[in-house]
């Protein structure tokens, strides 16, 4: 793989902006040029080292692209095809960073442009949105699905998947349609689920808010993915809904079935549903590569005082690790330990546990 390349970027949010961050940092002899409609963004872009040549429009520049990716929303690439096409190199590579793959393979295969598509989806991301978030290492081992059209050569999916993996992300070979499938089990329906249960404890709840105000444990933990973007989840519903629905028909079978045995006090039937959902669980990798981001976090036993929450604060930031989030978790539904802190890297996390413990802390 050529280390001099051109790459460009339609569209420079959280994930548009942390590729070109990604590309800059481990091959800062590419060249990057990028077009968003938020000219603010373009400008912190360049003003970052990060861009090289911000774009008024999609225009002759990019005929100089070795890799071109489509990070605008899913609506706005499909429309955006058609002109793209009029500037894109014969050596050039298009791909796009979707979390629903077969609506753009079949824009790609209409537009004739095929022979050049490897379509892909870089399974990470946050609540946060916009280039101001985007950092290099967002795509640090996140899964990246790289969907590749039929008549792409070997040659260049493999040059391309070098490339993803030099970003420090981990290239994943599916087709769109096993994708979307997948993705629809794993990321699309676990939205939908954290809604319902969110607004079903909106619509349940008394007058002065008792459940609300008790739902800062496991609830709040287990429902955190329904703070994302209500327009994002909108659009990925309306491109995979055949998925998701399929998907949602056997999930609601299952409750039904759950609700049978809970109805009937089975004892036996009820225990073997729990230990399987745990035995299968547990052998999960413990890692931050799926769609759903894990929380890097750990529990310490404080007393709830004046200056406990700022001590720990002191201590860690003394040791330069930097921390996301800190806060005293007054409800302590099972989990050990009344203090909170959430870091923004997994190799955080034991630093902290080994500082604090030796300074007498009891960490969970």
């Amino acid at each position: 793989m050529k280390t001099d390349f051109t790459c460009g970027l339609i569209g420079l949010g959280l994930i548009g902006g942390s590729l070109a961050r990604a590309l800059r940092e481990y091959h800062p002899s590419c060249r990057i040029m990028a077009y968003d409609t938020n000219q603010d963004a373009l400008t912190m872009a360049q003003n970052d080292g990060v861009v090289d040549l911000p774009l008024s429009g999609i225009d002759r520049n990019l005929l100089a692209c070795d890799y071109l990716f489509l990070c605008a929303p899913v609506s706005e690439n499909n429309g955006l095809l058609l002109e793209i096409k009029k500037y894109l190199s014969p050596s050039c590579l298009l791909t796009d960073v979707g979390s629903v793959k077969a609506p753009i393979h079949h824009q790609i295969r209409q537009a004739g442009l095929s022979r050049c598509f490897i379509g892909g989806h870089p399974m990470a991301g946050s609540e946060r949105t916009g280039y101001v978030n985007s950092k290099a290492l967002l795509l640090q081992n996140a899964y990246y699905i790289l969907t590749p059209e039929k008549e792409v050569d070997a040659e260049t999916v493999a040059d391309f998947k070098e490339l993803i993996a030099s970003l420090k992300a981990i290239p994943l070979l599916l087709s769109c349609e096993n994708h979307d499938y997948v993705t629809a089990a794993i990321s699309h329906l676990p939205h939908v689920v954290a809604a319902c249960l969110v607004n079903l404890i909106r619509e349940s709840d008394s007058q002065d808010g008792i459940m609300k105000l008790i739902a800062a444990g496991g609830f709040k933990d287990i429902t955190r993915i329904a703070s994302s973007s209500p327009v994002m989840w909108q659009q990925i519903c309306l491109t995979n809904g055949k998925n998701i629905s399929k998907l949602l028909s056997d999930y609601i079978s299952c409750l039904q079935q759950i609700k049978y045995e809970i109805d009937s006090s089975h004892p036996q039937e009820l225990y073997h549903f729990f230990e399987e959902a745990r035995d299968y669980r547990d052998s999960f990798i413990d890692a931050s590569s799926g769609p759903i981001k894990k929380s890097f976090s750990l529990r310490i036993e404080i007393a709830d005082e004046p200056g406990a929450l700022a001590a720990i604060a002191t201590i860690l930031a003394l040791h330069q690790i930097s921390i996301k989030n800190i806060g005293i978790a007054h409800n302590r539904e099972q989990a050990d330990g009344v203090l909170k802190v959430e870091f923004y890297q997994e190799e955080s996390i034991e630093k902290a546990r080994e500082i604090l413990t030796a300074k007498g802390y009891c960490v969970y």
